[in-house]
């Protein structure tokens, strides 16, 4: 990823005067370790593979997982290509983001996440390029437009590319902050030259990722292919507009359904947890009854926050192949299943320790929150503290209250069942080792 390398030429000069504890993705594992190299037989059913997942799984069964799927289809090495690398527009940004080594500002966290390779962003152009060769491509498709070393087309792999370059871009321009309240606005910002210069960095960083990949979309010249990205682009956008915000449009979780206060409402199926997408996913969805539910409320925030990202870049990448339409929807499923599942174990993650860190702080809109506010409607008023600042808010007293409600259970069951619904896509394909890597990612991703 562009950014990612402009990120890592910055973030050097912090390095070399501190050390660092966040593990780099791993893409080998010593010889002699006793991992055990588990694989899945294409004839198991979903219920064993998901079985299989709860069994005790070594600490780099994931970044095993990764670095195996990697190798079936040449990524990343091939996607890192010179035209990137040799970009004067890339040397003048890697320039500018320099300025901004020792501020504050949230770009650097951005450039810190995305260097270190953050499971929140990792292998979202993999996923693609399994997805397509799992699935294959029609006879009709040309040689030349073949890749028949890694056996996917180069279509596909530029649309890999895209689907890194939009969601990198979202993120970026996530990384702008307000630097006056709608009250204040018009004051001397003289004394926040660092922070303005954080935004232009932000907004142009993102857009000119944006620019490119819109720009890479149109030279397929596949006009059903620009309107299904083209919708994803919207629902990105729109993840940032829904529900409740602090100043810094940090989302804040709704105020749970006082229907359901005081217990936990009944589990939703996967049809009651479609927007309108599952029919139509052109279309903007709809919200309607979604916020204070919580499993609802969450499965619509990250639909529209990546899963409709993922979704449509596994469905484009089967269009472009010449699939069939209702394999193409298919694509679509696995990818929004595989993007919510992630979400769910990714919110678990600051919930595996009995206490908070100093200062750390987690997503108020995550999976075990909205669970317990549910349950605990009361802690709501705490939660109202946010709503200048997500600062205000005693994160490790919420954190030790949700450990003790069915939040995080409720989070693993949801994930759970986004895995499993996953998998039953993937049953629908030939067996492949493209398949078998996607398979082994899911597993892997259970134990995380």
């Amino acid at each position: 990823m562009a950014f990612r390398r402009i990120a890592r030429i910055c973030w050097q000069q912090q390095l070399t005067s501190t050390s660092h504890s966040v593990p780099r993705r791993i893409l080998t594992v010593a010889s002699g370790s006793a991992i055990d190299r588990r694989r899945i037989s294409s004839s198991s059913t979903v219920g064993e593979k998901l079985a299989t997942a709860t069994k005790a799984v070594q600490k780099h069964d994931w970044n095993r997982a990764v670095s195996e799927a990697e190798k079936i289809v040449g990524y990343p090495t091939s996607f890192l290509s010179l035209r990137w690398l040799l970009s004067d527009e890339i040397a003048n940004v890697a320039l500018h983001l320099r300025k901004l080594v020792g501020s504050n500002h949230p770009l650097l966290k951005t450039a810190k996440t995305l260097i270190y390779n953050d499971k929140n962003q990792q292998a979202w152009g993999l996923i693609v390029l399994l997805v397509s060769k799992a699935a294959g491509h029609a006879d009709s498709i040309p040689d030349m437009e073949q890749d028949k070393s890694a056996g996917v087309l180069h279509s596909q792999r530029a649309l890999a590319e895209v689907t890194e370059m939009i969601r990198t871009s979202h993120l970026i321009h996530q990384g702008m902050i307000n630097l006056q309240a709608m009250d204040n606005a018009g004051n001397d910002l003289s004394g926040d030259s660092e922070m303005i210069f954080g935004n232009k960095m932000a907004l142009l960083g993102g857009d000119y990722l944006l620019a490119n990949a819109s720009q890479q979309i149109a030279s397929f010249r596949n006009q059903d292919l620009n309107m299904l990205i083209s919708s994803a682009y919207r629902d990105l956008a729109e993840s940032n507009f829904i529900g409740d915000r602090d100043e810094q449009n940090y989302p804040l979780p709704s105020r749970p359904d006082s229907e359901v206060g005081g217990k936990s409402s009944a589990d939703c199926t996967l049809e009651e947890l479609g927007f309108g997408d599952l029919e139509d996913n052109t279309q903007p969805m709809r919200m309607e009854n979604a916020m204070g539910n919580p499993e609802k409320e969450w499965s619509l925030r990250h639909v529209l926050g990546g899963g409709s990202l993922l979704g449509k870049s596994c469905q484009g990448a089967l269009m472009l192949a010449g699939q069939p339409e209702e394999l193409q929807k298919q694509g679509y499923l696995f990818g929004r299943h595989l993007s919510l599942a992630w979400q769910a174990c990714i919110d678990l993650q600051p919930f595996l320790s009995s206490s908070l860190p100093l200062g750390a702080q987690f997503s108020l809109v995550s999976a075990p929150v909205l669970f317990h506010l549910e349950y605990e409607p009361s802690i709501y008023e705490e939660l109202e503290k946010g709503s200048s600042s997500v600062d205000e808010i005693d994160y490790r007293n919420l954190h030790r209250a949700i450990g003790t409600g069915p939040g995080l259970e409720r989070t693993k069951n949801l994930m759970r069942k986004h895995s499993h619904a996953a998998m039953q896509v993937l049953d629908r394909l030939p067996p492949s080792d493209a398949r078998t890597a996607l398979q082994n990612i899911i597993l892997a991703m259970q134990e995380l």
